[in-house]
């Protein structure tokens, strides 16, 4: 299970900041099981701490989307929002994709509508097998917009293995940045 995750996970030893697995990944660490076929591996990290992640992986080449284009990320320049999607080649051809996730203090904060949030030792989970991952409600929350097969293949495999608590929040979060959301039923 882990094979396609040991390029990126070796990539970030000694990182000085937290990070996580996210996406589909982040849902499968979670349950112990790969569930479907992965395209890529994203990782979490935060905004405040895209200094360090440069310094981190210094020989690396860097670009941003920005309204559906790479951009080159150019050393030092800040990424503020809405930009949030960054993607990272080693000079052997290793491409990661990374989010920039937000943070207020020990609460980390969804992009999308900064007043849901969650302590962030909720949101980082440690993996059974070590690897660090965004909670599987967390995951499951950004992929609540316009949710594609795939978001749902992980919404089906994920909402029944969660913790009543982890359901409660996942729902109260999809009413607060959607109203009506078609999981929040699934997740009653």
């Amino acid at each position: 299970m882990l094979d396609d995750l040991s390029a990126p996970e070796k990539a970030m030893r000694g990182y000085p900041a937290p990070w996580a697995v996210a996406g589909g990944w982040a849902i499968d660490l979670a349950l112990g099981v790969v569930t479907r076929a992965h395209a890529d591996v994203d990782l979490a990290m935060f905004r405040d701490d895209q200094r360090l992640l440069r310094a981190h992986l210094v020989n690396w080449r860097w670009e941003y989307a920005e309204d559906g284009v790479l951009v080159p990320w150019h050393h030092e320049q800040w990424l503020a929002l809405p930009i949030h999607e960054l993607y990272a080649t080693s000079a052997a051809g290793l491409r990661i994709e990374i989010l920039l996730n937000e943070r207020d203090g020990d609460d980390w904060l969804f992009r999308r509508d900064p007043r849901v949030r969650l302590p962030l030792a909720r949101a980082i989970v440690t993996s059974s097998s070590g690897v660090p991952a965004l909670a599987p409600e967390v995951a499951l929350l950004y992929k609540s917009k316009d949710p594609r097969s795939t978001d749902q293949a992980d919404f089906a495999a994920a909402a029944p293995r969660l913790e009543a608590s982890a359901r409660q929040w996942l729902s109260d979060a999809l009413g607060e940045c959607y109203g009506e959301h078609p999981w929040r039923a699934a997740l009653a």
